[in-house]
């Protein structure tokens, strides 16, 4: 009698993707009890539907980020208005100057494509390399890569536009290597 063949716990290591999916999720959607009510449901989800998980179609936190993805899609379908505090900006210990940089930068990813926020989010606030992107996404890495830069390109000028243009250079958001 063989053995049945048991595909690795997809959750195993609990604590490092709870991080990880809730960092994800608050770029998406703000700090705070938004981004953990959907990181919540997202592992009520993959508890649910673990038996559906497939080693061969991914890592772990891809599968993960993929329910994030729709439970992210739904919260901000429930949302009158996207709230977004995304970058870390350098802090001189002026609070106005930084929650006016936050707001500024706030606005400034709002005015982009869902899709340029999307991939900053999953660049930024994931973590994650292009390869893990791509492989998220289904498309080539080289397709995320200039997408990315695209998009990066396309909120450095929107943040250009505004009058303090010190803030475009104070944002960081230069890609990564990987």
């Amino acid at each position: 009698m063989s053995r049945p063949f048991f595909a690795p716990d997809p959750l195993a290591d609990a604590e490092s993707l709870i991080r990880r999916v809730y960092a994800y999720v608050a770029y998406r959607l703000g700090d705070g009890p938004d981004a953990e009510d959907v990181t919540s449901e997202v592992f009520e989800r993959a508890v649910r539907y673990r038996a559906s998980y497939a080693r061969s179609k991914g890592e772990p936190i891809a599968w993960l980020f993929g329910i994030a993805r729709r439970c992210i899609d739904s919260a901000l379908g429930a949302r009158a208005e996207i709230r977004t505090d995304l970058f870390d900006v350098g802090s001189n210990g002026d609070l106005e100057q930084d929650t006016l940089r936050r707001l500024m930068i706030a606005d400034a990813l709002a005015k982009l494509e869902d899709r340029d926020r999307e991939l900053i989010a999953l660049r930024f606030g994931a973590d994650l390399k292009a390869a893990q992107i791509a492989e998220l996404l289904g498309v080539r890495t080289n397709a995320v890569e200039v997408a990315l830069h695209r998009a990066l390109v396309r909120l450095r000028a929107i943040l250009s536009g505004d009058e303090d243009d010190e803030l475009a250079r104070e944002v960081r958001v230069a890609p990564k290597p990987g």
